[in-house]
């Protein structure tokens, strides 16, 4: 081989080794699929973002205020049920001495003691009003229909009326709770108590 013609060899050589090697199909059309991806994200709305994030607050609030509402009442609900629970054994404490006081009046009435019966009668009547004022009820049904709930049937008496006769004992309620049922005797042969329905009619 002459010069020139090492010369020209080397030259392709050199111009071989300074081309740049050309990239694979697959990964250029890659590039292009993950510029084109990148280019159709859309961009977050900040008016939207603060809307949606000011719902979310809102929401909190509103959980939070139903529970708060709901403690508050239940806690109220406590405390009423506590303090007619003191009242109750207040109540219960009251009512055999109440007991007393009745049985000694009818003695009184009965043998003439009229000064002790005047004394009795004015403290009877004062633990009446301090146990009326703490919303007791007495149930005394004489003459009234019988009802189970409020009374217990001690003896019977033939009789068309069927009602309370006679009460021995009288009941106590505080609200719809009987404390002490009372204790009567009942007529038999008349007509029954009305129900709560017929009484709404």
């Amino acid at each position: 081989m002459t010069a020139p013609e090492k010369d020209e060899a080397r030259e392709d050589q050199e111009a071989a080794e300074a081309k740049p090697e050309a990239a694979a199909p697959e990964e250029v059309e890659a590039d292009v699929i993950e510029d084109d991806a990148e280019s159709e994200e859309p961009e977050e709305d900040p008016v939207e973002a603060a809307k949606a994030e000011a719902d979310a607050w809102r929401d909190k609030y509103f959980r939070l205020h139903a529970e708060w509402d709901t403690y508050r009442r239940r806690m109220n609900e406590q405390r009423e049920e506590e303090k007619l629970r003191a009242t109750e054994k207040l109540v219960e404490s009251l009512i055999p001495v109440i007991d007393d006081f009745e049985r000694s009046i009818a003695y009184a009435e009965g043998n003439g003691e009229e000064g002790l019966l005047g004394g009795i009668k004015a403290v009877h009547n004062k633990i009446g009003e301090v146990l009326k004022k703490e919303g007791v009820e007495i149930i005394n049904p004489e003459g009234e229909a019988f009802d189970a709930l409020e009374a217990q049937a001690v003896a019977t008496v033939d009789d068309p009326s069927e009602t309370v006769a006679q009460v021995y004992q009288k009941g106590y309620r505080m609200g719809n709770k009987v404390i002490r049922a009372a204790m009567v005797t009942v007529t038999v042969g008349g007509p029954k108590r009305e129900t709560k329905s017929e009484e709404d009619e």
